[in-house]
């Protein structure tokens, strides 16, 4: 089951990312238009990815009058991210606040019986797919995930540390699903952010983290880790250097060092339940004329991520099958809340 779930789930991502649109020129005027700021909820922390992510798009969307109102941006982090979610469900009919989430959407619900359910929002469009990428210290011993395999295996179990973000989120199943394809066993140290679980990997305290490109970007430049892989079926399309010699394009696939799984995480925009065709249209093609700012371009680039402009049928489609494959792995792992 574990694997048919991975193949059905980079069989849709596949046909996704293939059909993407790149007209952004900007369609008929919309039948509605807001009258009154719209409220970015971003269900995390000040400074985190959601965050940031939320600010690009407040600005791209205002230096490029691609909405006729301002764009506020509200952070509810609060009980790991569920106040967000929670205001969304409460916030039925109300076309002034759009949500961004990730896979949090699934993990917080499994995790912790959050009476959440993603089909009670509408979703809008997935703008962009983060990776994965298997990390060590600069001065690490290993250069390959075989390398790292290796060593896992010689040392007693348990005794490999993994470092990642929050328990039984994104890192956390990434690391079990790992341990059973390689057949190893980590201890996994749960840290608040990806910038905490890159600090440690720096100081030695972890041995490997599977952070995303831009947690991890600065200490890569500054020579102080190794990405050996990504987990993705492709290398990220991104020449330019961002070491010395390395670029993102040059950190070979997971897959091709014999751990065959992909690993990818949503960032997704949601409108409460309630709201009309109109409005639906009229954010979705803001949205579509906001993937073809520079401002949006230039973020996709620095942050590394895979851009998409999956929506409607297609994107309800792909939500369906990544919540199953992540409830799957969920209880494969024992993560799945039971009372």
């Amino acid at each position: 089951m574990f694997e048919s779930f991975v193949s059905r789930r980079t069989a849709v991502l596949a046909a996704c990312l293939t059909g993407l649109s790149l007209s952004g020129a900007p369609s008929a005027s919309a039948a509605w238009q807001p009258t009154k700021p719209i409220e970015i909820i971003v269900p995390a922390g000040a400074g985190g990815a959601s965050d940031q992510m939320a600010r690009m798009m407040q600005a791209a969307i205002q230096n490029n009058k691609l909405s006729p109102t301002p764009i506020v941006v509200t952070l509810k982090g609060g009980a790991n991210g569920g106040e967000g979610l929670m205001d969304m469900l409460a916030s039925a009919g109300d076309p002034y606040k759009m949500v961004i989430s990730n896979s949090a959407i699934y993990t917080l619900p499994l995790a912790n019986k959050l009476p959440f359910d993603w089909r009670k929002l509408t979703p809008i469009s997935i703008l962009a797919f983060d990776n994965f990428v298997l990390w060590v210290n600069a001065n690490a011993p290993y250069n390959t995930a075989q390398d790292l395999i290796a060593a896992v295996k010689k040392e007693p179990e348990g005794a490999f540390k993994m470092g990642g973000t929050g328990s039984k989120r994104e890192d956390h199943i990434l690391s079990a699903a790992i341990e059973r394809i390689a057949g190893v066993k980590f201890s996994y140290i749960p840290y608040k952010s990806g910038g905490e679980a890159a600090t440690q990997l720096v100081g030695d305290h972890i041995r490997v983290n599977v952070n995303n490109p831009s947690e991890n970007i600065a200490v890569w430049r500054a020579g102080q880790v190794k990405a050996l892989c990504v987990f993705d079926n492709e290398v990220m399309n991104y020449p330019a250097k961002v070491t010395a010699d390395k670029s993102w394009k040059d950190i070979p696939t997971c897959k091709s060092q014999g751990i065959d799984f992909q690993w990818i995480m949503l960032r997704g925009v949601f409108l409460p339940s309630g709201v009309t065709p109109d409005q639906v249209a009229f954010y979705q093609d803001m949205l579509d004329r906001l993937t073809q700012t520079k401002e949006f371009k230039e973020y996709l680039e620095k942050q590394a991520l895979k851009g998409s402009d999956l929506k409607g049928e297609e994107m309800v489609k792909f939500l369906e099958k990544d919540e199953a494959l992540y409830k799957d792995l969920m209880t494969q792992s024992g993560f799945v809340a039971t009372n």
